[in-house]
């Protein structure tokens, strides 16, 4: 083999490697299109973190084309030092709702301005923030001990509560990135860690997780550590969000062919599809207020006014909240350490 062949070669060799990695980073965000929407986030309370450096990844509705939708539990990870975690979250845009991934990056970026509570109220992350090389908690919103972690603090937040899981469209949040999120979305990013896709994986395994046979309440809305669904890990959901409605077309009817324009960046200008109940009620509750933070809840999306007693060293789990009575937020003052409040 002479020398101008082994450099052709060579040459092709390498154009193959770059096209075949530019095509797996493209696929970072584009996530999934479905023509149905997901249900409303249930209530569960957060499991006790279970040592320092861990961070709270909120519990989400993934997809599956032969079940539909199914709840994958939040869960604690170990964080990568000095990255936060922005949420997925499905926008609704272009005649579907579509799934744009969550990310690890230097500074928390737009997730539809979701309420999945624990910190994440819509805007930015309220649950800690890393000092130098360590992570601390805020107590106010985190189920964390102080036995085996120090690195903790109290700070009161505001929250508008909201159960709606997708952004845009009728009945969804009206939320627009703010200027620091967009800032936040041309940093470097690090996608899902391995654990965390395992995660989902094993949650779509178990069909007590798909919402056809839970109807919004899952029996393991988080858990303790990541792919941990043991008994003594995992906790159930107190309610559903909101009244399940099953859609009126099947997972793989409902199911949109992926293309690089299918990514639902849109969020006005479209009415969705609610599928209608027997009653004929529509299958997503109106809902466009947005959050600005998150209050202290310690279990996701239930009343703030009933603390949750998910069991725990000497710990209250934290609360999610109810749906809003008013479109006024209210501030309470910070609660005693040994009645903390939650999502």
């Amino acid at each position: 083999m002479n020398t101008n062949t082994r450099v052709v070669r060579r040459l092709l060799l390498a154009i193959v490697i770059l096209t075949f990695s530019a095509a797996s980073f493209s696929q970072i965000g584009i996530g999934i299109s479905v023509r149905v929407g997901p249900p409303a986030l249930p209530i569960y309370a957060q499991p006790i973190c279970p040592g320092p450096g861990y961070l709270w990844t909120p519990g989400y509705w993934g997809w599956n084309d032969d079940g539909g939708y199914y709840w994958v539990p939040g869960t604690w990870v170990v964080a990568p030092v000095g990255m936060l975690w922005t949420p997925g979250y499905w926008g609704w845009g272009g005649g579907f709702y579509a799934w744009h991934a969550g990310y690890w990056g230097p500074h928390v970026g737009f997730y539809g301005g979701i309420n999945y509570g624990f910190g994440y109220g819509g805007v930015g992350f309220a649950g800690g923030e890393w000092r130098g090389g360590g992570f601390y908690y805020n107590r106010y919103v985190t189920n964390v001990s102080v036995t085996n972690t120090t690195n903790v603090y109290n700070r009161t937040v505001v929250v508008n509560e909201n159960h709606v899981a997708f952004n845009g469209g009728e009945g969804g949040v009206a939320a627009r990135p703010t200027a620091q999120e967009e800032a936040a979305a041309h940093e470097q990013h690090t996608p899902a860690l391995a654990e965390q896709t395992r995660h989902e994986q094993l949650a779509g395994q178990n069909r007590q997780n798909f919402a056809s046979e839970n109807h919004g309440r899952p029996a393991i809305a988080a858990t303790a550590k990541a792919g941990d669904f043991s008994s003594h890990s995992a906790v159930s959901a107190r309610n559903a969000g909101g009244e399940y409605h099953a859609p009126a077309m099947s997972p793989k009817e409902a199911r949109v062919a992926s293309t690089p324009g299918n990514k639902g960046n849109s969020n006005e200008g479209f009415r969705p599809f609610t599928p209608p109940s027997k009653s004929g009620a529509s299958t997503n509750g109106a809902n466009s207020s947005r959050a600005s933070e998150s209050r202290p809840q310690r279990e996701s999306n239930t009343t703030h006014s009933t603390p949750a007693s998910h069991s725990a060293p000497k710990e209250n789990a934290p609360k999610q909240s109810a749906p809003r009575s008013s479109p006024a937020p209210h501030k309470s003052s910070p609660p005693k350490e040994d009645h903390r409040k939650g999502r």
